[in-house]
C-alpha cells in the first residue's frame, strides 16, 4: 500500500536524490546515489522505489531534457556534455518498472514548483526561481504552472549590458558575455582567479559586480514575464549580501518604471526551502503526475 505517498527524484549531474513522502516536512525514506552510468543510476533508483512503493513520481532533472510529451524522445536527456548520458531515457525505465504516473521537468523548474508549493512562492500566481552556480538557469511559473514551449527556457543566456570598467570577455561558449557568461560560478572564478566562496579581500567588489549583472538580467525577466517575486538560489547566491544587493540594483535598473512590482524592495528573496527546493519540487511534480491538476495531463506518462 502506498498510502498516498509521493516519490521524488532530483536528478543531478553529480548525484541523484530519491525521496518518498508527502512534502519536504514529511520525508519517510531517502536515497542518495552518485551519478555514474544511466543503467547503474536508474537501477538503484528503481530498486529504491520497489522497496518503498508510491502512487506517482516526479523527476526534476539536469538537462537539456526533452519535455514535449508528443516527441519520440520525451523524458530523455538530450545534448548534455555529461559522459554517457546523452539520449538517456529517464522516464521509460522508471515508468515501466514501477507502473505509476511519472512527470518530468528541469531541475530549476522543479525547484520553482517546490518553492511555489511549500516555500517562498506560496500564494503567488507568477514568480521565477533562478539558480546561480556552475551555470545560471531559471524556471517561471505562470498561474502556478511552468511555461511550456518549444524547449525549456534558458534564462541564463539573456543578454546583459557590460558593466563599466569590466574587461572580462565572458565565459559562455555560445554567447561569450551573456548573463551566464558574466555571472555564473565559473565566470566568477575566471575573473578573480578564485571561486565565489574564496574571494577573501575581494568579496565586497565581487558581490557588487555580481549583483549588478544579475540585476541587469533580472530586469529582462521582469519586463517579459512580470513575476510577483524572484527567488534566487544556488551556490553563488550564498555569497554574503548578494541577494539583498541584487534587489537594490534591480530597483535602480527599473529606473522608476513602476507598472511592475519589481520597483518594490524585497522583490528578490532567498529560497524558503534552502537546498531542499529540488527534492521538494520533485514531490510537487509527483502530485501533479497523480492527476491532481488536469492542466498537467500532457506532462504525465
Amino acid at each position: 500500500m502506498t498510502g498516498g505517498l509521493l516519490g521524488g527524484i532530483e536528478a543531478g549531474g553529480t548525484k541523484f536524490v530519491a525521496v518518498v513522502g508527502t512534502g519536504p516536512d514529511d520525508i519517510r525514506h531517502r536515497l542518495r546515489v552518485d551519478t555514474t552510468t544511466p543503467d547503474q543510476t536508474l537501477d538503484a533508483v528503481v530498486e529504491f522505489f520497489l522497496r518503498n512503493r508510491v502512487a506517482s513520481i516526479g523527476i526534476a532533472s539536469f538537462g537539456p531534457v526533452e519535455l514535449r510529451a508528443d516527441h519520440p524522445a520525451y523524458g530523455h536527456i538530450t545534448t548534455t556534455p555529461k559522459p554517457g548520458w546523452q539520449d538517456a531515457d529517464l522516464i521509460g525505465p522508471i515508468s515501466d518498472a514501477l507502473d505509476v504516473p511519472v512527470a518530468i521537468e528541469t531541475d530549476v523548474t522543479g525547484a520553482a514548483l517546490g518553492e511555489w508549493r511549500w516555500g517562498a512562492g506560496r500564494g503567488l500566481d507568477n514568480f521565477i526561481y533562478v539558480t546561480v552556480g556552475t551555470g545560471i538557469g531559471g524556471g517561471a511559473l505562470i498561474r502556478g504552472r511552468p511555461v511550456p514551449g518549444l524547449v525549456h527556457s534558458e534564462m541564463g543566456h539573456v543578454s546583459v549590458e557590460r558593466q563599466a570598467g569590466d574587461s572580462f570577455p565572458g565565459g559562455c561558449p555560445f554567447h561569450g558575455d551573456c548573463l551566464e557568461g558574466m555571472a555564473s560560478g565559473p565566470a566568477i572564478e575566471a575573473r578573480w582567479g578564485r571561486p565565489a566562496h574564496g574571494l577573501g579581500a575581494d568579496t565586497a567588489h565581487g558581490v557588487d559586480l555580481e549583483a549588478r549583472y544579475l540585476a541587469a538580467g533580472f530586469r529582462n525577466l521582469v519586463y517579459v514575464l512580470a513575476p510577483q517575486r524572484i527567488v534566487l538560489g544556488g551556490g553563488v547566491a550564498k555569497m554574503p549580501g548578494l541577494v539583498a544587493a541584487v534587489g537594490e540594483y534591480l530597483v535602480d535598473a527599473m529606473q522608476g518604471y513602476a507598472v511592475l512590482d519589481a520597483h518594490r524592495r524585497g522583490f528578490v528573496v532567498r529560497p524558503g526551502l534552502g537546498d531542499d527546493a529540488g527534492s521538494a519540487g520533485a514531490l510537487a511534480l509527483a502530485e501533479l503526475a497523480g492527476g491532481k491538476s488536469p492542466e498537467w495531463r500532457d506532462h504525465q506518462s
